[in-house]
């Protein structure tokens, strides 16, 4: 049984799917950082979220061009800044946990440099953070999980901690490293985790019983762990889909 399951709002359908099933969301609305600024495209967001009420658990912060190991300290600063903001969008909210990729860009960062500079990015980040808040750094085109856990085991603070995105560690250019074998690393490390399917190919987002990831092997090893780890099924659509197999497993109540 998942301790917690959530919705992507990139799926349009999911606040109505998150009221009909009972689950919670995670709030991709902020993805792009100009959607937190421009008021224009804030303005229906911050309704649409309100709305929302305490189904809105897990703030995903914004992710394109923002590098915290970034080579340029201006550009450092940049994602710097937009972080933050994002943080204080997520305590406007109510919203204690926030999600933000590490940004490892292959052939440009060399792993080390990754490493060492993301720790110095994210132990700043944290200083003014509150006790409550909860940083899940996420894999994307990391080839290996030990980059992400050495990162957290780095900065040496439990307010940061894991989110293993499955279908990313799954995409054969990224990483040929099983999933299993990339949960078994995280794992003292793990908190959070996108939960969605694809055919090795290409990061797809499919239902949980198209692709070539054993979700039930998956589900399997989270309840197993001793800490509970939250879900997030994260599909642009079709999420019913998944509610319905995950229901159908036995891995969570329905309403």
């Amino acid at each position: 049984m998942l301790s917690e399951l959530n919705l992507a709002t990139i799926d349009p359908d999911a606040p109505a799917l998150a009221e009909e099933y009972g689950v919670g969301l995670e709030l991709d609305e902020f993805c792009t950082a100009v959607n937190m600024d421009d008021p224009e495209l804030f303005a229906p967001r911050d309704a649409r979220i309100r709305s929302f009420g305490e189904r809105a658990r897990i703030f995903h912060a914004p992710f394109n061009e923002l590098f915290p190991c970034a080579i340029d300290p201006q550009i450092r600063a940049v994602a710097r800044r937009r972080l933050d903001q994002a943080a204080a969008y997520a305590r406007h909210y109510g919203i204690s946990r926030m999600v933000a990729h590490g940004n490892y860009l292959p052939n440009v960062y060399f792993p080390r440099w990754y490493v060492e500079q993301s720790i110095d990015f994210w132990k700043a980040f944290l200083a003014d953070k509150p006790d409550s808040f909860v940083l899940c750094l996420e894999n994307v085109l990391e080839p290996q999980p030990e980059l992400l856990c050495d990162i957290v085991a780095g900065v040496n603070d439990p307010r940061c901690r894991l989110c293993l995105d499955i279908g990313h560690a799954n995409v054969a250019c990224v990483s040929d490293i099983p999933v299993i074998r990339w949960l078994e690393v995280c794992a003292p490390y793990l908190s959070h985790l996108h939960l969605h399917n694809n055919d090795h190919s290409w990061d797809w987002h499919r239902p949980l019983g198209e692709g070539t990831i054993d979700a039930a092997a998956v589900l399997n090893f989270l309840k197993a762990l001793p800490q509970p780890v939250s879900v997030t099924l994260e599909h642009p659509e079709r999420s019913r889909e998944s509610l319905l197999w995950l229901a159908d497993g036995g891995w969570f109540p329905l309403a």
